[in-house]
C-alpha cells in the first residue's frame, strides 16, 4: 500500500499483531505460533474474501485481504508486548 502512495502503518488495517521478519502467510493452517512468555495461537485462516464496500478497495481497487489476512485462534491468552520473541512450531504447543 504504501508502494502505491498511501501513507499506512500498523494498525491501519485493524489488525490485532503486526509483526516484523516473520512471512505469517506462509504457515499452513494449524501452525502453532508462541510469543512472550505464554500465548499461544494457531493458525486457523489465510486470506479473507474482500468485499466490494471495503474502504481501501474503493480507493485502490484492490484488496489486499485475500494475501495477507491471516487468522489465529488463542489457545492461551497472555500480555505481550513490542519486543516479544515469536516462534513458530510444527507441532501441538504444551499448554502446562
Amino acid at each position: 500500500m504504501r508502494g502505491m502512495g498511501f501513507d499506512v502503518g500498523p494498525g491501519n488495517f485493524a489488525e490485532n499483531l503486526t509483526t516484523e521478519r516473520i512471512t505469517l502467510v506462509s504457515l499452513p493452517v494449524g501452525t502453532y505460533i508462541t510469543i512472550g512468555e505464554g500465548l499461544i495461537l494457531q493458525v486457523t485462516q489465510i486470506g479473507k474474501e474482500c468485499h466490494s464496500g471495503r474502504a481501501i478497495r474503493r480507493q485502490t481497487d484492490k484488496c489486499i485481504m485475500p494475501k495477507e489476512g491471516v487468522f489465529a485462534r488463542v489457545i492461551r491468552g497472555g500480555p505481550i508486548k513490542a519486543g516479544d520473541v515469536i516462534e513458530v512450531h510444527s507441532g501441538e504447543v504444551t499448554t502446562d
